[in-house]
């Protein structure tokens, strides 16, 4: 595999951080959590970057709680700001690992 460039310098950015708040709150911006984060946004969000720059960043702990639908399951949520972090991982992950593939061209009948 080839050797990738700087990725903490691009997981941190401000930009990138913030991309990743709007989309980890999609569809959930009314829950109170989520509304915490969005009233501190600019705080929050310099926060996880100087944590994830100087290593210093824990996850917090997970809400666990059982549903019934369709099924009994035990979940296990994570916070939102960690869910922030899963997205920013996410969006400097996946390009590397699933790279957009070219569009697959049809081979011409004769």
């Amino acid at each position: 595999m080839k050797r990738q460039g700087d990725l903490r310098h691009h997981l941190t950015s401000f930009r990138h951080l913030l991309t990743s708040a709007q989309r980890a709150a999609r569809g959930k911006r009314r829950r109170p959590d989520v509304a915490r984060f969005w009233l501190e946004l600019e705080k929050e969000v310099l926060n996880s970057a100087n944590e994830l720059t100087d290593g210093t960043y824990r996850p917090g702990a997970y809400r666990v709680f059982r549903i019934r639908d369709p099924k009994p399951r035990i979940i296990s949520a994570a916070s939102f700001r960690d869910r922030v972090v899963h997205h920013a991982l996410v969006g400097v992950l996946e390009p590397i690992f699933d790279p957009p593939s070219s569009p697959v061209v049809a081979p011409r009948a004769n």
